[in-house]
């Protein structure tokens, strides 16, 4: 499920001359809520008290965040583990564009997704057009969530070599090459819990909406505003259901599927099947200009193109670097953005035709530069999603529900599957999956969730589950389209609708429909 979109007063919390702990409210210490320990309840609220009195010195941003003056850049603590509130402390890394016009109405919260991404570039948003008004009503606010780039960052493995290639990706792999990739996962799940030790299982999505909740409470709110992408959806429904009292405004664009049952394993099963759908409309698409890129006219002969391709850079990688893996990986971005398909069809034409140029710009690994971040991003991303929830231990149960998949949707199901296969040997206690949701009489205010009809990597069917889950929220879909996270894209209908409840808490009905945005053009 790894997806990432691109994109009040305090109160009576304030506490004057604070020392040493602050008193814990009568409600803490009756039942906690869903997912928590009575402990870990009092804890949040512990930190969260604390963090409002403290509030976050905001500064000019270090030079390795790459964020321009107008944004300033501070930090928040929270517990490592909330049923500790004075034990270990973690400083979340924090981004702020402040508001530019009058009437402010509060900080607006941003996660792009993951898990494992890094929002700290979130309000450069604030310079874009389509968030010209949202940004004059609100400071956009950016985060790195726990264990992400500065933010106390977790590892798995070296990062010199990670994620290097060639690599192979065979859609219908033989027993050999499982062998290989099992000892791969073992491994890698030893390495992450040889390098994180005891502090390993405090890296979840409860933690993350309970960090989510320590932040607002920094940032001087009572209320909190927030637009989640992808996995940000999930762990701001945990957040919705944990502390509905503490919304003001949700958004959830492109929406993970939140059902208990589907929390990891049956998602990521959900999404491989889904990407080869994916895959089939870029190809239907290359196929209509076959004169521009000259694959095929149909969408079989694109496939085959792309095979061709896959086959030759399995005896020949591309730049000695590039091989099977990383091309199937360069065309699943299509999956997530039709922005990319030009990119993609340019780039295999060229190849299919001699010239390697354009496919090694696109599909080459991550250099010495960026391999540290792409190594911390994979390894939130694992410790989160392994951490959540039960995962089949049973290599017969991966191996069989793979199989039966791949047989029609090969494109990402294997490897996807390779992803996530350290989860079956992850060390450490599993989270009982929350089972997220409010009642019609919640003090959860109406939310606004977005989803594309055709979106891989977060279903549709995950936005018409949560709106079940939460009462007086609408759903705004984007007919016929796949691109993963549509706010502030180029549908205008969706942005209206957006910008509408972001600024005046207005929904509309709770079901409407956008027409879908222009194909891309080709080129």
């Amino acid at each position: 499920m790894k997806a990432a979109a691109l994109y009040g007063t305090i109160g009576s919390l304030i506490l004057t001359g604070f020392t040493g702990l602050p008193a814990v409210p009568a409600t803490a210490t009756g039942t906690a809520p869903p997912g928590s320990t009575a402990a870990e309840a009092r804890g949040e609220t512990v930190a969260a008290q604390r963090a409002a009195v403290r509030g976050i010195d905001f500064d000019s941003c270090p030079a390795v965040e790459g964020l321009p003056g107008t944004v300033e850049c501070g930090t928040v603590l929270v517990p490592l583990d909330y049923a500790r509130p004075d034990g270990r402390q973690i400083r979340l890394t924090v981004s702020r564009h402040r508001a530019t016009g009058e009437d402010r109405q509060g900080a607006l919260v941003f996660n792009p997704g993951g898990p494992g991404g890094n929002g700290m570039f979130y309000p450069l948003i604030a310079g874009l057009p389509a968030w010209r008004d949202v940004a004059e009503a609100y400071d956009i606010v950016g985060y790195a969530p726990r264990g992400v780039g500065r933010s106390a960052p977790i590892s798995c493995a070296d990062a010199a070599g990670f994620d290097g290639g060639p690599t192979a990706a065979p859609e219908h792999p033989s027993a050999a090459f499982k062998k290989k990739q099992i000892a791969q996962a073992r491994s890698y799940a030893a390495g992450c819990a040889r390098r994180n030790g005891s502090s390993l299982r405090y890296f979840t999505s409860i933690n993350n909406a309970r960090d989510l909740d320590v932040l607002r409470a920094a940032l001087g709110e009572k209320k909190l505003n927030y637009v989640g992408a992808s996995y940000g959806t999930y762990f701001g429904a945990l957040y919705a259901t944990l502390f509905p009292g503490h919304v003001r405004r949700m958004v959830f664009d492109s929406v993970v599927n939140p059902d208990p049952h589907k929390i990891w394993y049956g998602n990521n099963l959900d999404q491989s099947a889904a990407f080869d759908r994916r895959f089939g409309d870029w190809r239907r698409w290359v196929a209509r200009h076959d004169t521009v890129y000259h694959l095929g006219r149909r969408p079989e002969q694109v496939l085959a193109a792309y095979e061709k391709a896959s086959r030759q850079l399995e005896h020949h990688p591309a730049g000695g670097v590039v091989g099977p893996g990383q091309l199937q990986g360069a065309l699943l971005k299509s999956g997530y953005s039709d922005s990319h398909w030009a990119r993609d069809a340019r780039a295999l034409s060229a190849y299919v035709h001699g010239d390697e140029g354009p496919l090694l710009a696109i599909a080459s690994p991550p250099d010495a530069n960026t391999a540290a971040s792409s190594e911390n991003e994979n390894a939130v991303y694992t410790a989160v999603e392994c951490n959540d929830a039960a995962w089949p231990r049973s290599w017969e149960v991966w191996d069989k529900d793979n199989t039966r998949l791949a047989k029609h949707a090969p494109f990402e199901t294997w490897s996807n599957a390779w992803m996530n296969l350290p989860c079956a040997f992850w060390q450490g206690p599993r989270q009982r999956v929350v089972d997220v949701g409010v009642g019609r009489r919640s003090a959860l205010p109406p939310t606004l969730l977005l989803a594309a009809e055709r979106d891989a990597a977060t279903p549709y069917r995950g936005a018409l589950e949560l709106q079940k889950r939460l009462p007086g929220s609408a759903l705004v879909t984007e007919r016929g389209a796949g691109t993963h996270g549509i706010g502030g894209g180029p549908n205008a209908c969706v942005n209206r609708y957006l910008d509408t409840y972001l600024l005046t808490g207005r929904l509309p009905a709770r079901r409407v429909y956008c027409a879908p945005r222009a194909e891309p053009r080709a080129s």
